[in-house]
């Protein structure tokens, strides 16, 4: 048996982008050059690794089984041709997922620092919903993944790592700034503009606000927390966001906040997949990545 790294590359490409077209596109390869690629990948192995569908590639038992191998096997291929480039465990590279709150108000600085410490520079970061964030990893796409929600899947592991606090918002026009907590009865009737399904902050508003009140409406669904606060600020409906993200606004006085008798408060969670190949780049940087959570008083 002679297996190729080029063959495991073509095979990870087709199970991520699930067609021989996207594989190629992805690859800058021919069509003709992927599939001969996988055929290879299969003869030599003695059984097939996709379900054939209306042009469609669908990963079966047997590629389910391959998958963390092949993606192991590239990423220490992948340490080994760059484990002369430094004496530490900084080589390697890096593909971190995050969601939208914590990619555009966190993870910046949190990088920024992990650079200074490590001078470490191959990294990537992906922005998308908790949902989405989950379904990479679990396709081995992502090696560390930053989410708002919760999630069950026995393949992920989940690490609390920091907590943020919720709050409900309006335009200066549309309420007072009041002084005195109020009930969430008092949010009765109200218009909602909510993120998308997926997200962390949609699933916690569902979950806290929603579920506890009779009559609510939703008025806008937006996939930006940015949009969501520009629309607010027109006086389009409240939402529930971040402190993190309202925060310029509210200084700006151009939004409220609506002080609930309880604090809102949600945990930012570390995922990773447990069947994936979890390099020294990944430990140091998960380690670090704890430690400067600590640091931020978290």
């Amino acid at each position: 048996m002679n297996i190729t790294l080029r063959q495991l590359k073509v095979f990870i490409s087709i199970t991520q982008e699930g067609s021989i077209t996207a594989a190629a596109e992805k690859l800058f390869l021919t069509k003709s050059a992927i599939s001969m690629a996988l055929a290879e990948l299969e003869r030599q192995l003695d059984r097939k690794l996709f379900d054939r569908a209306n042009k469609q590639l669908l990963l079966n038992e047997q590629g389910r089984r391959l998958l963390p191998l092949a993606d192991e096997l590239l990423d220490r291929a992948d340490a080994i041709s760059q484990i002369f480039e430094g004496e530490d465990s900084t080589n390697g590279n890096l593909r971190i997922g995050s969601s939208y709150t914590i990619g555009n108000h966190l993870l910046p600085t949190l990088l920024g620092d992990f650079r200074k410490a490590t001078g470490y520079l191959h990294q990537s970061l992906s922005l998308f919903n908790s949902s989405k964030i989950c379904q990479m990893l679990l396709d081995f796409e992502l090696d560390l993944g930053f989410i708002e929600a919760k999630t069950n899947d026995s393949r992920l592991v989940t690490e609390p790592w920091m907590a943020d606090e919720m709050v409900v918002v309006c335009a200066t026009n549309q309420c007072a700034r009041e002084i005195c907590p109020v009930q969430l009865s008092d949010l009765e009737n109200k218009p909602w503009i909510l993120r998308e399904p997926g997200s962390g902050t949609r699933e916690y508003f569902l979950r806290e606000i929603g579920s506890n009140l009779e009559t609510w409406t939703e008025v806008f669904e937006l996939n930006s927390s940015t949009a969501i606060v520009n629309a607010v600020v027109a006086g389009l409906g409240y939402s529930l966001l971040s402190r993190r993200c309202v925060a310029h606004a509210v200084a700006e006085r151009k939004l409220n906040i609506v002080p609930l008798k309880r604090k809102m408060i949600r945990q930012f969670s570390l995922v990773y997949n447990i069947e994936k190949y979890h390099s020294p780049i990944f430990q140091s940087f998960k380690e670090f990545t704890h430690n400067w959570a600590l640091g931020k008083g978290e």
